[in-house]
């Protein structure tokens, strides 16, 4: 467990992509942001994975290779590859070129968000429950933990359906989180048979990477985490409710391993910082516009300008409540405030920060102030 003001600071980029704006742009301005972000001390710089939606980095492979390229220290890495949309093979032997073509600096962020949707989308025969009773927000030290957002709607909808049914093949359910994670690590030592045969993965054996687990709660991803000994990376920016049980979960479950001898935690924020609060809040006056997109209608849409967007209304913003409300919004010190607390409240080791504008300069600019700030 490290203080609040000692602890790095890295980058999660979404390559999204701002409304007028197109694909071959947003690529360009993630790898300005990155170069950006190794010369302003940010120690690592990661891609997320989406498909299907208005953002670039479906493939985080084959961007942070362009990435690392373009770098020279930084660490890049993948925040992180679904494992529920591929198989351990086809991931390990992605990042053990990464890792070839640029020793130490690769990290290999696995998750099981693509398996957990298509779980949530089979249809099977539920009990009916008592209904729970409704979780009350709460503030913990100046930390906001909203109740619980409800995602079968996302789950059920449409396009996410449509999205999920090419992304897997039908009928073949994807293998257990827990087994592929195992095969993983039997893969990089170089211990994985198959029916008894020795299986090498070419390149990924022997390439020193460590899976770094990605989750939002206290179920399979930290538990796997833990007694596994890897690193863990909750996702406050995505599921603020969660995030902090899943910490909980990860550091009860831990057992040292030859990748690490303690438990080790990055959690998530979503920050926009600007000279003043007025200018940041007026940035981010579109977020809550793209999340409702991502959460109502199926995926996330060109990331709004804020000039163009009229208030969100009552219903609206009712589904986007718990993620406005902890987005990290203002100016350097109160954003670092807050990040501060957040760090404080899970014992994070490390904190890694997403921040979307509309425009590439305001987020070049949020990264650049917060690192000032931090003393990067």
């Amino acid at each position: 467990m490290s203080d609040s003001n000692t602890v790095p600071l890295s980058v999660l980029d979404l390559a999204p992509i701002s409304a007028g704006s197109d694909t071959a742009t947003a690529l360009r301005n993630a790898v300005d942001l990155a170069q950006h972000a190794e010369r302003w001390g940010y120690r690592r710089y990661w891609l997320a994975e989406h498909h299907f939606v208005a953002v670039a980095s479906s493939q985080p492979a084959v961007l942070a290779g362009q990435i690392a390229a373009a770098t020279n220290h930084i660490h890049v890495g993948a925040a992180a590859v679904q494992l529920g949309f591929t198989t351990a093979i086809a991931a390990l032997e992605s990042f053990g070129i990464l890792a070839a073509l640029h020793p130490d600096r690769i990290d290999f962020g696995i998750g099981r968000s693509g398996q957990r949707r298509t779980e949530a989308q089979r249809e099977r025969p539920r009990e009916p429950r008592p209904p729970r009773p409704p979780r009350e927000w709460q503030e913990i030290d100046g930390v906001v933990i909203p109740p619980p957002f409800d995602v079968r709607a996302v789950m059920s909808n449409a396009r996410m359906k449509a999205a999920t049914s090419v992304l897997t093949t039908p009928g073949v359910p994807a293998p257990d989180f827990a087994d592929q994670v195992a095969d993983i690590l039997d893969m990089i030592e170089g211990s994985f048979a198959v029916d008894g045969v020795d299986v090498h993965a070419v390149p990924g054996e022997g390439s020193g990477l460590t899976p770094w687990v990605f989750g939002s709660s206290k179920g399979q991803s930290a538990q796997v985490a833990g007694a596994r000994g890897l690193p863990f990376v909750a996702s406050y920016h995505i599921t603020p409710a969660t995030a902090l049980q899943a910490v909980e979960a990860y550091r009860a479950a831990f057992q040292p391993s030859a990748a690490l001898a303690e438990p080790y935690v990055v959690i998530s924020a979503d920050v926009v910082v600007a000279d003043d609060e007025s200018t940041a809040r007026r940035l981010a006056a579109s977020y809550g516009h793209w999340v409702y997109s991502i959460r109502a209608q199926g995926g996330a849409v060109l990331y709004p300008d804020p000039q163009d967007c009229p208030p969100l209304s009552e219903e609206q913003a009712a589904v986007v409540k718990d993620r406005t409300a902890t987005q990290f919004v203002g100016d350097p010190d109160q954003v670092a405030q807050r990040l501060s607390a957040l760090q404080r409240l899970s014992g994070a080791d490390e904190l890694v920060i997403t921040s979307v504008t509309h425009g590439h300069a305001d987020r070049l600019r949020s990264h650049e102030l917060l690192a000032q700030r931090w003393g990067l």
